[in-house]
């Protein structure tokens, strides 16, 4: 009796662009290149988003998202955390289409009202061309502390050093999450060429709110991203510009 062969199917994939360009990487990464390969979503994700373990976990989406990467040895978290937002997008309109409906909030009148984003109109922010990308470390000097740093754009390996960290903190400090000043932590790599984490930790519990903001706007304006902006009209043509909301209707759409 002939064996009996196993039929392996081959699925359909997309090669889609990073924000990053590829240029954070290193010429050893499989994304030097600035893209990554992902396949279309099967069963086989539906059975992942709908695992009540992973949801529980909260490990759904990477779960999801390493399921969907093509690109032999890569792992979501390796990447810088635009890009992994790109990726998101990418992998929902392959699974999905670019169509999505949400209920947002008017950010002055709190009026609701239920809208289709179309996920394809989300641009790449524009890298600007005074910052040197070819390695992970900017410098910004903070005007009112009168002190050099250096930090570093995080990555999804970094994200999840702050969340645990953050959850630690938390149970001593039930009132506040110190989300803001954690991160913080994790994104200075020196001040004035000190790198003693300890240093760091104390320096940013101490830093000035001023500093603080300049320096967040920095790291806004050079970190590569997909921007998920849109402007909509609410009633009587008054249009506003919102962040797509992420609801459980992202990866969970109605049938």
């Amino acid at each position: 009796m002939a064996e009996q062969q196993q039929q392996v199917y081959k699925f359909p994939t997309e090669v889609i662009d990073l924000p990053s360009g590829g240029k954070l990487y290193g010429k050893d990464s499989p994304l030097y290149g600035g893209k990554i390969e992902l396949k279309y979503m099967t069963a086989k994700e539906e059975d992942i988003l709908t695992s009540q373990n992973l949801i529980k976990k909260g490990l759904v989406i990477e779960k999801l998202l390493n399921s969907l990467i093509m690109t032999p040895g890569v792992h979501i978290d390796d990447l810088f955390l635009g890009d992994k937002n790109a990726v998101m997008v990418a992998s929902r309109i392959l699974g999905y289409g670019p169509e999505y409906i949400c209920e947002v909030t008017h950010p002055r009148t709190y009026d609701k009202k239920e809208y289709t984003f179309n996920l394809a109109d989300c641009p790449f922010n524009e890298l600007p061309e005074d910052v040197d990308y070819t390695k992970n470390e900017f410098e910004f000097n903070l005007p009112l502390a009168k002190t050099k740093i250096t930090w570093k754009i995080l990555n999804g390996h970094d994200e999840n050093l702050i969340d645990d960290e953050i959850k630690k903190t938390s149970k001593l400090t039930k009132d506040v999450k110190p989300e803001l000043t954690t991160r913080l932590k994790h994104v200075i790599t020196s001040i004035n060429g000190d790198t003693d984490t300890k240093n760091i930790y104390s320096f940013v519990d101490n830093l000035l709110s001023r500093d603080s903001i300049l320096l967040r706007n920095e790291i806004q304006r050079v970190t590569p991203d997909i921007n998920l902006k849109q402007e909509i009209e609410f009633e009587e043509g008054d249009s506003v510009t919102v962040n797509i909301p992420m609801t459980v209707g992202f990866f969970w759409p109605k049938s």
